[in-house]
């Protein structure tokens, strides 16, 4: 989870990506019907200052915008909520320690990480799997010098017209739900995959935010989500799958009307079979794009 996390939904910038062509930026996908004009755009929630990463079409679709969409409200009270309610869910009963519950070979990668990341052990093998991995993704953002606020959703919500409504698919009590819903066995998996993962390529953040960027569709989807999809398919489930069909009922009654819209979402949720912008043309609309 924490490659998906870091390069489908989140990523950092390093040395790879400053060797992209100054023209290369991640694509967009146009969506029509007869009255409505829709605009997809892949995320990376987390990026370091100075990444010039916007599509000139994206900010022209901005600047017409009826309304702008995110998976979250972008303010800091749903920050905050969402902080507090991983907080309150992601804490292992006493009795319980994560370690124990790992392979030894998963334990041992797993103190490698802590050590070489900066987390404490004590706090570690407190938290259930998931939200080790959130706070190992934590950890190598502040080692890579990214930062939530250099994002693209905080970037956009800050830049984009105050004319566009802000709309959000999910509260922050049904993403954290569907991190801690999840069966142990498959948080688990992925976490073990995640800790291999951090020792086999610790360059995976830099290639996946450098194919982001180029624009490589196929790289993202076998890269950021294939771990995944083979380590812990339900979680893939839960965290791709599902949640895009529920996005497409709200894209389907938001292209009932008519208007402009942007929607801004992880770039893991629009690459591949199951991405929207193959769910979309599936469903009949026009679809231009990669």
């Amino acid at each position: 989870m924490i490659r998906r996390a870091l390069g489908a939904f989140a990523g950092v910038l390093l040395a790879g990506c400053a060797a992209q062509e100054a023209s290369a930026r991640p694509p967009i996908w146009v969506v029509r019907d007869a009255d409505s004009e829709l605009v997809l755009f892949g995320s990376v929630h987390v990026l370091p200052p100075g990444l010039d990463w916007r599509p000139p079409a994206l900010d022209a679709a901005l600047a017409k915008a009826d309304d702008l969409w995110f998976e979250l409200p972008i303010d800091a009270a749903s920050e905050a909520k969402v902080g507090q309610l991983a907080a309150a869910r992601g804490m292992l009963p006493p009795d319980q320690s994560l370690s124990r519950m790992l392979s030894p070979d998963g334990a041992q990668r797993l103190e490698r990480a802590a050590a070489d990341l900066g987390v404490s052990m004590a706090v570690l093998d407190r938290l259930e799997p998931w939200f080790a991995e959130v706070a190992l993704a934590g950890a190598q953002f502040m080692k890579s010098g990214a930062d939530a606020n250099s994002g693209v959703e905080k970037t956009l919500a800050a830049s984009a017209p105050a004319s566009a409504a802000r709309k959000a698919f999910e509260s922050p009590e049904e993403q954290i739900a569907i991190f801690d819903a999840a069966p142990l066995p498959e948080q688990i998996a992925s976490l073990e995959e995640s800790l291999r993962e951090l020792e086999r390529n610790p360059r995976a953040y830099d290639e996946l935010v450098a194919v982001w960027m180029a624009g490589d569709l196929k790289a993202l989807d076998d890269d950021a989500l294939g771990p995944i999809r083979k380590a812990a398919p339900g979680l893939y489930a839960r965290l791709v799958t599902q949640r895009n069909e529920r996005w497409i009922k709200a894209i389907r009654a938001r292209m009932d009307g008519s208007g402009k819209t942007v929607v801004v979402v992880g770039v893991g949720h629009l690459v591949g079979a199951d991405g929207l912008p193959m769910r979309l043309r599936a469903l009949g609309y026009e679809v231009e794009g990669p």
